[in-house]
């Protein structure tokens, strides 16, 4: 844990610090940023995730923790709704050990500074990027790899596993970059210029895209791309309040 302080606030002012950084008003979103699972109104330790898995879950009651933030919730478009086997299980801890969980999606990923997005990329040795717009999920910047191997590499090594290499067969100084589940937006990434396009995932479509047009596709693992926003995002909200924060990492080989 950071900060050993014995500071608490409420969950009205832990959700009111997030909200003012994250803006979620300001997406349309697959799932509900903020709240999701209510728990104590006192606040002094915060435990940041990539996923509400029931193994998070678990280090997170084993730190005494009294709210979590995550960016993949446990509530999403199109879901029955009904609260049985793990979700039940999940929820049932939450509720047991009165902890508070906040998920932020998109407005986690498109962050300017703190979001997966850019702190990816300032992983990367990329900079921080720029959005293709505003509220853009797809960033860019220039950089100078030789090759798609090159660039492979060089993920494989930052991010600890071996990313899928659709070769564009070119070198790469346009960089266009979306973490997680983006393949679908690769065909942006190429209208705008991209040299090569990492993601977390690939389907069937883009391997096609990328030989025909000459553009590299890297999908190198959605957990891999995504688990540098939420710790980012919690550090700042817990120093600004002067709570305990502490990053708690759950393997994930997809």
């Amino acid at each position: 844990m950071s900060n050993g302080s014995d500071v608490s606030v409420s969950r009205s002012a832990l959700l009111q610090a997030f909200d003012a950084l994250l803006l979620p008003a300001e997406f349309e979103d697959y799932g509900p940023n903020g709240l999701q699972v209510e728990g104590k109104a006192q606040i002094r330790r915060l435990i940041s995730g990539v996923t509400a898995c029931e193994a998070l879950i678990d280090a997170a009651i084993e730190a005494s923790a009294d709210a979590i933030i995550v960016h993949h919730g446990l509530f999403w478009r199109g879901m029955d709704g009904t609260l049985t086997g793990w979700m039940k299980r999940r929820v049932q801890k939450l509720l047991a050990h009165d902890i508070n969980l906040l998920a932020y999606h998109l407005p986690l990923d498109a962050h300017p500074s703190l979001g997966n997005n850019a702190q990816l990329g300032v992983h990367m040795g990329w900079g921080m990027g720029r959005p293709l717009k505003e509220r853009s999920l797809i960033f860019h910047a220039e950089v100078n790899y030789a090759s798609g191997q090159q660039l492979a590499a060089d993920l494989a090594v930052k991010l600890g596993r071996e990313p899928l290499l659709i070769d564009g067969g070119r070198p790469i100084q346009q960089l266009h970059w979306c973490t997680g589940g983006a393949q679908s937006y690769f065909q942006k990434a190429i209208d705008a210029g991209a040299d090569a396009f990492v993601t977390g995932e690939i389907s069937e479509p883009q391997a096609h895209l990328a030989k025909e047009c000459g553009v590299t596709f890297i999908a190198a693992g959605h957990h891999a791309t995504e688990r540098y926003g939420a710790p980012c995002v919690a550090a700042r909200v817990a120093d600004n309040l002067g709570l305990e924060h502490r990053f708690i990492e759950i393997d994930n080989p997809a």
